[in-house]
């Protein structure tokens, strides 16, 4: 594990744009006393031009309930992690997920069958902001049990290249919650830097736990799907804006033209739960 941790070390501390780690400050700045560390992640880690995209970022604090002036917000917190907000800063445009220290940890590892955490923090990321030394280390610790998580999940299949095993480990991640992605996105997530799974794959199949679980995906699936709906219906209420986001990046991400009304603004929750129905039937979203 020792090799691991030390790769992941190596690439959360890799230096990002001086806009990423402004607009990381400013968010942890909204959370005094609980902002404990802020990562930044997904596609976006490979864009020059970050104008006019949404970046992403986990915000981890201490405990839901010193995060929130509100006991609900806490709450849903807990029950149906993270929650989600938009955010601005300098021109740039964001949406932040929040999860408590423990959580993190939790959900980057084999402990739950959610893949939403551990899938994404297999693959890069960069720790832009932390409060202490401790908070990094901690940070360090739950981000290097994700890639071990996955490629368990996945199960190893005899005489496969590392490559294809991570290939076959995301397009099953992939086929867990609602997305709307292309066929092929998963491949291209490895493909895109070959070398660093290459480099990762040794010491992440080294860390994979003995009696780590595998298999189970008609069940990681049920209850994924399931769990995506849960989050969208949670976002209308927590999400200023969330019904556009999410038209914005079903249109992005499947070439779709969804044009949100005034009525589904009005009531984001009923519109979120009457769309995705309907973009599954179109095939926008699977």
């Amino acid at each position: 594990m020792s090799e691991l941790l030390d790769l992941v070390r190596a690439e959360l501390s890799t230096p990002v744009d001086p806009r990423v780690a402004a607009m990381a400050q400013a968010i942890a700045a909204q959370y005094p006393g609980s902002a404990r560390a802020v990562l930044f992640y997904g596609s976006c880690l490979r864009e020059i031009q970050l104008d006019g995209l949404m970046l992403d970022f986990y915000l981890i604090v201490s405990d839901y309930g010193d995060a929130y002036p509100r006991h609900w917000m806490a709450v849903a917190n807990r029950l149906i992690p993270p929650n989600v907000f938009p955010f601005q800063h300098n021109g740039l445009i964001a949406k932040y997920a929040v999860l408590s220290e423990g959580d993190f940890h939790r959900l980057c590892g084999p402990e739950t069958r959610n893949v939403s955490v551990w899938a994404r923090f297999a693959q890069p990321s960069r720790l832009v902001w932390a409060v202490d030394d401790t908070a990094r280390d901690r940070a360090v610790a739950a981000v290097a049990r994700a890639a071990p998580t996955l490629l368990a999940a996945a199960g190893a299949v005899d005489g496969e290249a590392p490559l294809d095993w991570w290939r076959r480990a995301f397009s099953l991640t992939y086929s867990v919650e609602l997305r709307a992605e292309r066929t092929g996105r998963a491949q291209s997530v490895v493909d895109a830097d070959a070398d660093r799974y290459q480099r990762f794959s040794g010491p992440a199949m080294a860390a994979i736990p003995a009696g780590a679980p595998s298999g189970s995906w008609w069940r990681r699936r049920m209850e994924g799907k399931a769990l995506s709906i849960a989050r969208l219906a949670k976002a209308s209420l927590t999400y200023a804006g969330g019904i556009d986001y999410l038209a914005w990046k079903i249109n992005r991400h499947a070439g779709t033209k969804i044009e949100i009304k005034p009525w589904q603004r009005r009531w984001p929750l009923v519109a979120a739960l009457t769309l995705v129905p309907r973009l599954m039937r179109s095939g926008a979203i699977r």
